[in-house]
Formats: C-alpha cells, structure tokens, sequence
C-alpha cells in the first residue's frame, strides 16, 4: 500500500498555470509523487501535516554552484573574479583530497535541503582524480538530495586547465574515459534521484580542438552541457556563443551561466539554439561578473534559473537570489527611466515581478537543470519536491501577497518543512540528519585546506598580474 501525506490547509503557490495559487488547500504525496493538489481532499489513513497559514512552494532549484568550495566558505568576501581564478582555482583547488570533495558536498547538500533547495546542480570542477569524481557523487547521494552532478574536469593548475602557457586557452580535454566510467556506473537511467550533466570551459578558455572534444563527448554520452560565459571584462569571456556557432556546437538545453554580457546577436543564438540561462545575481554583482539581465532573457523567451554559484563570497540559498535579481534588474530600469527624464508620475518601463522571480526560483530552475518533466511544480503526478514555509513568523506574518512573501520577507529561517522525492528531509524546523559528523569532517577539511594555502605568492596569485595575464 502506498505511504500518503497530506499537506493540509495551506497557501499553495504550485507554479503550474492550470492550477494557480490555491488559499486553504491541499497536496497529497504518495510515495514519491505528488498525488493531488486541491481543496478538502480526502485520504483516510494519510499522515496530516497541518499547513494552515503556512506557504507551499515546489522546492527551491540552485541551477549551479560549485560544492566542493563549501569547506572554505567566505574565505574570499572581498574577491574580484580574476583574484577567485588566482586563489580558490590555483591555490585551494589542487590541495584538495577525495575526502575534502566528499565533506563539501556532503555538507553543502544538507545546506541545501536546509534552504529548501530541493535540487542542486553541482558544477563540479574538482575531477582531479576518479577518486575525486567518485567522492563527490557519494556526497550528493548520502545527502538524499535530488542532483545533477555536472562532471567537469581537473584543477590542478591555473595555467594548465584555464588560460594556458601563452595565453591562447587551455589543451587539456575533460576526462573521456572516467566521464564515460561515470556514466555507466552511477548514471545508467536518467530518471535517478541524481542525474548526469558535462561542465566545461568552452572557448577562449581551451584550444578549439578541446571544445569540440568536450562538446563531441556530451553528446555521444547523451548530456546536457553547463559552460560560464561573458563575465567580466576580460577576454577569454567574449563572444563566446559565437565561437560556439561558429564551430557548430549550439546544442540544445545548453545552459550558459552568468551570460552577463551577450551581444544582441548572442541573445538570440541561445534562444534559437534552444538553449537556457542560469544567473547568479548576488556573485554576479559582488565579484565583478556584471548584471543578471533577466529582461534580455525574458525578451528573447529563454529559459531562466538562479544560481548560487559560490559559498567563497557569499551565503548559498535561492531567498538572497531572488532578492538579489529583484533588486538589480529593477533598479537598473529605474536608472534607465532617471536617465531618459521619463514622467516620474508612471512606473519605470519593464520591471519584472515577484512572481516571475518565484518561478525562476522554482520551475525555471527545473527546466533549466533539464528535469522540468520531474519537478519544479506541484503537478500531481510529478515528484514530491514541496517546501513548506511558515506564515506565523514574525518577519513573514501577516500574508497578504503570498508570493511577496517568499520573495521579498521570508528566509531560511522560516523554510519548516522539505520534502525530496516524497522523502520530509526536514521537518518542523528540524533536519532529519544528524550534522555532527559531516560537520566535523568539514570542519577538519576547512583547516586541512588552509594550512596547504600558505602564503599568497608572486605572479599569478596577484589580482593584478591576473588581470594582465587574462587581458593579454
């Protein structure tokens, strides 16, 4: 007999246009699956979470963050991105063990969970070794968290993965024949908890001839692609997508983070290729990548998911991303409508909404990691990937908007209860697994690290001598 759940009596946000937002109603989970959403269902013998007043959203989606960088979290709050290439990928990055990837993503993964993150994609750029490889899938596995785990490639060396000895990119391919292990071993069905994807340099940062291998290895291994793109000032992040075009590499469902600086004819090669965004607003504006231009996206109808990207510079959860691009894209329309002397007695022109930042949070996120057909919604039939959030706290309490709420009040604090897969990872404020051991490994990993980072040295290590190199 299946086990059933019933959330009952909440504000259902289900982010599916057939069924809207729901005041008093119902979900009821059956095993791993979302069974019905209305009002007044009836379960006779279902397990009852009271949700009157409180908030029901589909899980939070992180489209990309870098794990393994958990167990040296704020370690940079002050870096540029050229000073987070030259420490946390040329000094940390090569010092870290197996077991280092394990208790980051371990640690990060319930991070996660905590935050109503029901699906992460790791953009995993520690494959050092398999044994680094396997280590970071065993962490996203024993955290019960719904992944894609987007293989990437070693880390070693700036020089020898990135910008290369003379500058002209990187000859080092992502690892065909572990990428290949990986495959066959952990991701043999695509409808697993986690799922697979390729993370890669793309061009500028790699020699044509590694593109096209890395390119050539996604597709026959049949996996979406996740590749940064047009961040920052320096040259190795321009014109990208058109190099891609013009080696004809625009796959479809491609997902280009960051893209904070697209020509007009980029724009609408992602769209046309069928591919899809992932922004990082908070990162993006912190460290110099540029903005998160959501309205380029939304007028070109691509995809859009948020991202954390790294725990080095700021906190991992999807309520600083929403607020972080709610800001952004409308303070700059605002400045646009100053700057044009437009009628101040009228609102800014094209400011985006709570509720389209919820769903990007949420559904977009979905169909950007490629699962959008699993969750992101709260469709019956889909998985159980359900967030509850408390509406009697007193920084969320009294509702009037709901989607306000989550957007603009709420926080982790008021994340209750979190469903993954029909599994209550945490409830009542309380996660189920116990920390104490993962956060003794990531503890006893953080101070591993540190002591191997040493002091700065000359040359690369340098913002400055970095941003020469990268500007050469």
């Amino acid at each position: 007999m299946a086990e059933r759940i019933l959330i009952k009596g909440g504000i259902v946000l289900t982010q599916d246009e057939t069924l809207g937002e729901l005041n008093g109603a119902d979900v009821l989970v059956e095993d791993d699956k979302i069974a019905d959403v209305a009002r007044d269902i009836s379960a006779d013998g279902a397990q009852v979470i009271d949700a009157a007043g409180d908030i029901v959203i589909p899980g939070f989606i992180d489209t990309h963050r870098h794990t393994w960088e958990t167990s040296i979290r704020t370690c940079a709050p002050d870096y540029a991105l050229i000073a987070y290439f030259g420490n946390i990928l040329d000094k940390f990055a090569p010092h870290y063990r197996p077991d280092d990837v394990y208790a980051a993503n371990l640690w990060g993964s319930l991070e996660c969970i905590n935050a109503g993150i029901t699906t992460l994609v790791d953009w995993s750029h520690i494959m050092n070794t398999p044994d680094h490889a396997d280590a970071a899938i065993k962490g996203l596995q024993d955290s019960q968290l719904r992944s894609v785990f987007a293989y990437g490639f070693g880390n070693t060396s700036l020089v020898d993965w990135w910008f290369g000895p003379d500058y002209t990119g990187s000859v080092l391919t992502s690892d065909g024949p572990d990428a290949r292990r990986l495959r066959s071993q952990y991701f043999s069905s695509d409808d697993g908890l986690i799922t697979m994807a390729l993370a890669t340099r793309g061009p500028n940062f790699c020699k044509p001839e590694v593109v096209k291998h890395d390119w050539e290895l996604a597709k026959e291994l049949d996996l979406n692609i996740t590749v940064h793109v047009a961040m920052d000032r320096f040259g190795y992040t321009k014109m990208q997508v058109a190099g891609l075009r013009d080696m004809d590499l625009l796959y479809p469902d491609t997902t280009y983070v960051h893209g904070s600086h697209f020509t007009d004819e980029e724009w609408a090669l992602v769209r046309d290729s069928g591919g899809n965004v992932s922004f990082a607003p908070q990162i993006e504006v912190q460290m110099g990548h540029g903005w998160a231009p959501a309205v380029k996206a939304l007028e070109h109808d691509i995809p859009i998911g948020l991202s954390s990207d790294v725990a080095t510079t700021a906190s991992a959860d999807q309520f600083t991303q929403m607020h972080a691009i709610f800001g952004t894209e409308r303070g700059r329309k605002h400045q646009e409508s100053w700057e044009a002397d437009l009628d101040g007695m009228q609102a800014s022109p094209g400011l985006i909404t709570s509720r389209q930042v919820l769903e990007w949070a949420t559904l977009g996120g979905a169909k950007v990691a490629g699962i959008a057909h699993r969750t992101g919604s709260l469709t019956p039939g889909k998985k159980a990937d359900i967030v509850i959030i408390d509406g009697s706290a007193v920084n969320v309490a009294p509702i009037i908007d709901p989607v306000g709420a989550v957007v603009c009040a709420a926080d982790i604090s008021n994340v209750k209860t979190v469903f993954v897969d029909g599994a209550i990872l945490k409830r009542d404020f309380k996660l189920a697994a116990s920390l104490d051991g993962p956060r003794k490994a990531v503890e006893a990993s953080r101070d591993y690290l540190l002591e191997k980072f040493g002091e700065p040295e000359a040359g690369w290590l340098t913002a400055s001598a970095g941003r020469e190199a990268a500007t050469a």
